[in-house]
């Protein structure tokens, strides 16, 4: 597993969610001090400052926090005039499924205020009675309870734990683990919007999400800088795993070079879910738009560079590995498709695959997606796809001849390639003074202008 290091950004504006000591756990007296827990901004008024910021979920899927906070309220008033449903729910959802990140158990662990106090923003916007915080790690939940003992919340909020899996922080999966049942996901339509924890609407939310909806509270000034700022876990380089956070637009080629793999040949995207990108398209802003018009993604804000020298293929085939082992195994087609990807990308990195492999590949990159209850599936078909785009000649020298890399790579430590860990948190009860971390990550604060969309990337030969 990568030991995960803080990197502050060179300069730190007030409304960041690192803060000023993030490896330490802040209380709550700490928080209190920085504007939090304050009354001077209202639900709607609040509402009416998310909605003008544009401020995107930051669990994956980048859905406007405005709009899935409104679709709640609206449900729940349906509730109130005899339809069936309840008073809403709201859930701070701290699972964090992708093996590369780290920012929510670190936000938990670091800075539980921050968003209980984004939660109970979140249940006065919605209207809701109850709240959870849902997660599967101890040291993250010992934080919550004691951040609760501190400044008891208007509302009953309980923590629920699950086993850690990359399908257990679905939302689907998260309602049905708080209802009592396991942790995978559901058939939808309804969606947790429209029928989730007992039946009521309930509010699903990445906790960086609600740590952005407190921060945006406290200074609603800071609005569009709030919004528009981000947690990374960046991974692949010499020095092990970085957490920041950086401003939406910078390029991805700039966070490569000031995290230390200037050269890099490419990344794989998003946690898992953005696929492998070539050199040419780190050359795009880090800005959820400009990376799903590119056909990649964002997710999670987890990237893990490809060093020189580094085989795109081990790096795709430990991929696969991971979501293949990672199926609920609930859907027949999730578990045939994403064994047989990772099969035949295991074949690849190891020399022995067949002439018809990549023909394979491309036809599963294409026909499985959207044929899961989650995204696993549609996870493992981009991967596949993304990397015939982005590495074809790679994809064609595997084919004709055993890759050394590949080679030296062992197979069952994939997975470990892959997992970074929490970076250290001191406990605030026994920190004198804020330890020293490493130096600041170089970035511009300013948003340059997205790139244009890239072209498309070469199509391998032979494919469709």
């Amino acid at each position: 597993m990568t030991t995960t290091t803080i990197r502050l950004p060179s300069a730190q504006p007030p409304g960041t969610v690192l803060g000023t000591a993030p490896d330490i756990g802040e209380s709550a007296d700490a928080y209190r001090a920085t504007g939090g827990y304050g009354t001077d901004t209202g639900p709607d008024e609040l509402l009416a400052h998310l909605d003008a910021s544009g401020l995107r979920g930051r669990g994956g899927a980048g859905f406007p926090a405005a709009v899935k906070l409104r679709s709640v309220r609206d449900h729940g008033h349906r509730g109130n005039q005899g339809e069936p449903g309840g008073r809403p729910v709201v859930v701070a959802n701290g699972e964090e499924g992708e093996p590369g990140s780290a920012k929510d158990r670190w936000l938990l662990r670091a800075r539980p205020h921050l968003v209980l106090d984004g939660l109970v923003r979140a249940a006065a916007i919605t209207g809701a009675v109850r709240g959870f915080v849902y997660l599967s790690d101890p040291a993250a939940g010992e934080s919550v309870r004691r951040a609760l003992a501190e400044h008891p919340p208007p509302l009953p909020v309980e923590i629920v734990e699950t086993d850690h899996t990359y399908v257990a922080g679905e939302e689907t999966a998260v309602v049905r683990r708080i209802d009592g049942g396991p942790a995978l996901p559901a058939a939808k339509p309804p969606r947790p919007f429209e029928q989730g924890v007992g039946g009521a609407p309930t509010l699903v939310s990445n906790v960086e999400t609600l740590a952005r909806i407190a921060l945006t509270a406290a200074r609603p000034d800071l609005r569009l800088d709030i919004a528009r700022g981000t947690l990374v876990t960046l991974s692949g380089g010499p020095a092990g795993a970085v957490l920041t956070e950086v401003p939406y637009g910078i390029p991805l080629r700039a966070l490569a070079s000031r995290y230390g793999v200037p050269d890099a040949a490419g990344a794989l995207m998003g946690g898992l879910f953005g696929g492998l990108v070539d050199a040419r398209a780190l050359d795009l802003p880090l800005e959820p738009g400009a990376l799903t018009a590119a056909d990649t993604a964002l997710g999670c804000g987890a990237i893990r560079f490809l060093a020189p020298g580094a085989c795109p293929v081990t790096c795709a085939a430990d991929a696969a590995a991971h979501l293949a082992a990672e199926s609920a195994r609930q859907c027949g087609l999730c578990v045939s498709g994403t064994s047989a990807v990772g099969d035949a990308l295991a074949a690849l990195a190891a020399g022995t695959a067949g002439p018809d492999t990549a023909e394979r590949l491309d036809r599963w990159s294409r026909g499985l997606r959207g044929r899961g209850a989650c995204g696993l599936l549609d996870a493992a078909a981009g991967l596949a796809g993304s990397l015939l785009r982005a590495f074809p000649g790679h994809v064609r020298s595997h084919l004709a001849a055993p890759c050394p890399v590949c080679a030296a790579a062992a197979p069952a430590e994939g997975s470990h390639r892959l997992t970074v860990a929490v970076p250290e948190i001191a406990d605030p009860r026994t920190a004198a003074s804020p330890a020293p971390l490493p130096g600041p990550l170089p970035v511009p604060l300013s948003s340059p202008r997205p790139a244009p969309p890239q072209s498309p990337l070469p199509a391998l030969k032979g494919t469709p």
